[in-house]
């Protein structure tokens, strides 16, 4: 071990490390405990066919409704031209 390097950042290091571990293997253990039991929830919720799970929000059959604006030859040829423009800057 180098002579600048303090003993106590290798066992902070270690003691980090550690934890980690620790920390990941509880983890793994409370949701694998706890994995059956909402499997077992959720599949009681949605079993029933015809019926609405209460805990997600309405969906839409339709999109949003779309915006449309006509626009004028003038303005279709402003619009065409900064279209080729911006294309041409794109291309040099």
């Amino acid at each position: 071990m180098p002579e600048h390097v303090s003993i106590l950042q290798p066992l902070g290091l270690a003691a980090l490390a550690l934890a980690s571990v620790i920390w990941v293997a509880v983890l793994v253990r409370v949701l694998n405990r706890d994995h059956q039991v909402h499997r077992g929830r959720f599949a009681a919720l949605t079993g029933r066919r015809g019926q609405r799970v209460w805990g997600l929000p309405h969906q839409r059959h339709r999109g949003p409704h779309v915006e449309h604006v006509e626009l004028t030859p003038a303005e279709q040829d402003a619009f065409a031209f900064l279209a080729r423009q911006f294309s041409d800057d794109r291309l040099a």
